[in-house]
């Protein structure tokens, strides 16, 4: 383990992080999908209101009892899919505990000193974002530094902390001290990593090992066929990474490759409303791929009729659909120009593909992909193929195990991942 996770705290990952505000569950889903555009990791906190007086100093179990849970792009895609929520005007207006699943386990509230080996830990038994204080007396960890190296860590208590506060704000009036102790700032996974980018060197040989041979390949992962209807996604449990891979048959019938993938991180800037429909009508491969534009309007017209696979029909048995076109390019995709693969894949067009990398690939190009990209996994391919044949995925999770993982802990660079496939998504 690298000493640099011993000498750092969470307080020196927090500068220059600006103060969290707090977004309740009252809020509609439209100032939702707003709040989202500008969060990381594809998802925003979710908080109940105070029921305590004003200048009523909260303590550490009540902001944890406040916390609901964390709302992805994923979450209201798949809730305005629902037949009921495809009116635009109505879904828009609803809030957002009628959507978010409830887990208050996914954040932690910490403090600055707390060592960042601890905080590694509480990220890898689940917890995603870090709540963390934005003291007045906080100064660095040079301080912090010198009471480890006499043997003498400071206790990560809020008794401590708030005797500090009161003796450095003693002549500062009440309510200024409870606003002073009520600013907290968020540390995600994704600033993290960030942070391991920066000190690359003191995690040597890591950075430059595969993750074959580090052995944090995913073979767990959520997936669904192309053929099946894309709403099939939305019917696993929650998942971490929140994606679900959607895959093809190769020729030979006997491996799958990965060509798109229905996640969050797709989702994050989207035309929600527009993602939500294709959601409902599509099948996956559909939605993934998209529809191309030269089609003609009476083609694309028998195409609603022939794959509306989320709507009924009238009394006579003749499908209804609503007659709106959907495109990549509608739900932020990038596609490029049509290739008419097979017979069965007329209807697709080419669109940007989902990040992966080989099996074969260093960890340092995992991480630098993930954060250039603002995803929060990368999918694994065979380094032996170019047909994208999927063997797994790396996310958060296996990233913070690889690098506080025991050198002798390594599996062999030949490591087998015939395993077979992660959680299937058939019905």
């Amino acid at each position: 383990m690298a000493s640099v996770f011993l000498y750092h705290v969470v307080g020196d990952l927090t500068v220059g992080k600006p103060e969290m505000v707090e977004f309740y569950e009252t809020e509609t889903v439209e100032s939702a999908i707003r709040a989202i555009g500008e969060s990381t990791e594809c998802g925003i906190p979710v908080w109940r209101k105070r029921s305590t007086p004003l200048g009523f100093v909260e303590n550490s179990e009540m902001r944890q009892q406040r916390f609901v849970g964390i709302l992805s792009s994923l979450d209201i895609v798949a809730f305005l899919a629902k037949s009921e929520c495809l009116q635009e005007d109505k879904a828009m207006k609803i809030p957002v505990s009628q959507v978010i699943t409830p887990n208050n386990s996914l954040l932690k509230q910490v403090d600055p000193g707390t060592r960042l080996i601890d905080a590694l830990e509480m990220m890898k038994q689940g917890v995603r974002r870090l709540l963390v204080p934005k003291s007045v007396v906080w100064r660095g960890m040079s301080k912090r530094f010198s009471i480890l190296y006499n043997g003498k860590w400071l206790k990560n208590s809020e008794n401590s902390s708030s005797s500090s506060a009161l003796s450095a704000d003693s002549n500062r009036p009440a309510t200024s001290k409870a606003s002073s102790r009520d600013k907290f700032c968020c540390l995600s996974r994704e600033d993290v990593i960030r942070f391991l980018i920066g000190v690359l060197g003191a995690l040597a040989p890591l950075p430059l090992t595969s993750i074959s041979s580090l052995g944090i390949i995913n073979v767990d992962y959520n997936f669904i066929e192309a053929s099946l209807p894309a709403i099939e996604a939305t019917k696993r449990p929650p998942c971490d990474p929140s994606a679900i891979a959607v895959l093809e048959q190769t020729e030979n019938e006997k491996q799958f490759k990965i060509i798109g993938e229905i996640s969050a991180s797709k989702l994050w800037k989207c035309d929600y409303l527009a993602a939500a429909w294709a959601l409902a009508n599509l099948y996956a491969g559909q939605f993934v791929m998209g529809v191309e534009d030269n089609m003609s309007s009476r083609s694309f017209s028998d195409f609603l009729q022939t794959s509306f696979v989320g709507g009924g029909g009238d009394q006579n048995g003749t499908a209804t659909a609503k007659a709106k076109k959907f495109s990549s390019r509608s739900i932020g995709f990038n596609p490029t120009s049509p290739t008419r693969l097979s017979i069965g894949r007329s209807m697709y067009r080419g669109r940007s593909a989902p990040l992966t990398c080989k099996t074969s690939s260093s960890l340092a190009a995992v991480m630098a992909q993930m954060l250039s990209h603002r995803a929060t996994h990368v999918w694994v391919t065979e380094a032996d193929s170019d047909d994208d044949i999927l063997v797994g995925v790396v996310g958060y999770g296996e990233i913070l195990a690889a690098v506080t993982k025991q050198p002798s802990a390594f599996v062999p660079s030949n490591r087998s991942y015939d395993g077979g496939f992660g959680n299937d998504n058939q019905s």
